[in-house]
């Protein structure tokens, strides 16, 4: 059972004397879809908007330059995770350690960690959590057939991919070999694992008063447990999405979704705010670890702000209490803020 509690605030002098720097790909976006990513530039333009709502002292940017020179930012808040270029969800925290500046999220070693799901796997299993096998294929290194799992169809993806970008089904070595081959000439190591008909169950954490804060345990339930979800779907570019985002309503499924992620997530604290994310096996009711998104998606349609939404938080609430317990952390803020009324 999910603790409900009052979402935090900022006090009026932080807002007034802290300069926050947002910086997204899309964080100068007027509306509407973007042609290749689609909601992307709609959830960096909902996020603009809700820093604004929230009166804070903002800046804006919308690549890495921004963090190249001197800024008198004193916090950053980085949204610009896929910058065209492997592993650089890991520059904007690495540009604020150069630069001294606090920042939204975890530590670049630990997104790292997160990001390459190979590695996170292996502080899965290394936790005893139920893993499907998998295999890696590092881009120059040599691709031995007998790393394969046995399994009549595989998923092949980039192994630090988000949103599903550049995902696709495999059936036997062949189709794997060119797959992975594939992702390699676009400069991407490659994951293959096993497809498992089923539903993805997420576990989205925030913190507060310092602690990881479990929020409700979401299953994203598709109409077809067969079918593989594709990056055009995940960013709103076709029509008729066969999925939806709902509360976990078995109590067993989600006791086991909550023991699992209390094992493993002490291992990426702190990170503010995260996703850790499970594949239930349709046939048998397994659940098994998939991935961690630390720093996930925050829009309001998706994962972490439906499930803020069902212990009463409104979307801004959510962004507002993921802040403030960041500066606090960082010694921004003293840790006296309110709580919501």
């Amino acid at each position: 059972m999910v603790s409900h509690c009052a979402p935090r605030t900022l006090p009026h002098s932080a807002k007034q004397n802290l300069k926050i720097m947002l910086v997204a790909k899309h964080v100068y976006w007027k509306g509407g879809l973007h042609p290749e990513d689609g909601t992307h530039a709609t959830y960096h333009l909902e996020m603009r908007r809700c820093l604004e709502r929230m009166n804070v002292n903002l800046r804006l940017a919308d690549s890495y330059t921004a963090l190249f020179e001197n800024t008198d930012a004193d916090f950053v808040f980085p949204l610009l995770n896929r910058g065209g270029f492997l592993n650089s969800e890991m520059l904007l925290p690495l540009l604020c350690e150069r630069m001294g500046i606090a920042y939204l999220g975890a530590s670049p070693i630990v997104r790292g960690l997160s990001d390459d799901k190979h590695l996170s796997k292996l502080v899965a299993v290394h936790h005893g959590l139920p893993t499907a096998r998998w295999a890696i294929f590092r881009k120059g290194a040599p691709m031995d057939r007998a790393m394969l799992p046995v399994a009549g169809r595989y998923v092949v993806k980039p192994n630090a991919s988000s949103a599903s970008w550049g995902i696709t089904s495999a059936y036997g070595w062949d189709e794997v070999r060119d797959a992975v081959v594939a992702l390699h000439a676009e400069g991407h190591d490659a994951i293959v694992e096993p497809f498992i008909p089923g539903h993805d169950v997420e576990v989205p954490v925030v913190t507060i008063d310092g602690k990881p804060f479990i929020l409700p345990v979401q299953i994203v339930e598709q109409e077809d447990p067969g079918y593989l979800r594709t990056y055009a779907e995940k960013r709103n570019l076709v029509s008729n999405q066969a999925y939806e985002i709902r509360p976990l309503a078995d109590a067993q499924i989600n006791a086991e979704a909550l023991r699992q992620t209390r094992l493993i997530m002490a291992d990426f604290t702190p990170f503010d705010y995260g996703r850790f994310e499970f594949r239930l096996d349709a046939a048998t009711g397994e659940l098994r670890f998939m991935e961690v998104n630390l720093n996930c998606n925050l829009w309001s349609r998706k994962t972490i702000a439906i499930a803020a939404s069902q212990i009463g938080w409104s979307h801004d609430q959510l962004i507002e209490t993921i802040l403030a317990e960041s500066l606090c952390r960082q010694g921004l803020m003293e840790g006296a803020y309110t709580l919501a009324a």
